[in-house]
């Protein structure tokens, strides 16, 4: 009987475990430099992007060695900005958004991320800051494989009252940057980028 045929990894998943490895590099360079790109990085977000009042700014609870939202959730909440973490629902379908401060009950979502408890409110976000492992200065964005944000920015910009109703905002170190990405028809692109180094609009 013949061994089964191993399947040829795909350019994306060959990608992803490459920018996985930077990423990690990255974050620990020294000591302290997770810590320092990710108060840059907020700060580059900050002076760059435009948050219009009543906005309410998702952002995602760090797993791995994903940049730290935790300098930018304080800003935000010293500014009065209503925030939000995204939720797994059901598989395969748009991500849903529970309002949250630093300080909140949090418990393990479906990943191993953290989310807000059940009874948190449930909100729609205008700004939308995405984990990634690669970005292009196009807007493309490398994800993890799920979809999730792509088919949550999909359904959002579809109702979106007005454009640029809806604002997607990858959030990385600098070191993630790609040339291009092998990039399909259900990926969503970025309108900004901030990392460490800048901010950026696509």
């Amino acid at each position: 009987m013949l061994p089964p045929i191993a399947m040829m990894p795909s350019p994306k998943q060959i990608l992803r475990e490459r920018m996985k490895g930077e990423r990690c590099i990255a974050a620990r360079a020294r000591p302290d430099a997770a810590e320092t790109a990710a108060r840059h990085a907020a700060r580059n977000f900050l002076s760059a992007v435009d948050i219009p009042d009543g906005a309410i700014v998702s952002l995602y609870y760090p797993i791995k060695d994903e940049l730290d939202t935790e300098p930018l959730a304080a800003a935000l909440t010293e500014r009065g900005t209503t925030i939000a973490l995204p939720v797994v629902g059901a598989k395969n379908r748009p991500l849903i958004f529970r309002a949250y401060q630093p300080g909140d009950e949090l418990i393990a979502g479906a990943y191993g991320e953290q989310v807000p408890t059940e009874d948190a409110r449930q909100v729609r976000p205008t700004i939308i800051v995405a984990p990634l492992l690669a970005f292009t200065r196009a807007g493309g964005r490398l994800g993890y494989g799920g979809g999730y944000y792509d088919r949550t920015l999909e359904a959002l910009r579809a109702n979106a009252q007005s454009e640029g109703d809806i604002l997607a905002v990858g959030f990385a170190y600098g070191v993630q940057e790609v040339d291009a990405l092998p990039l399909e028809p259900l990926d969503q692109p970025l309108d900004w980028v901030a990392t460490e180094r800048e901010a950026f609009k696509t």
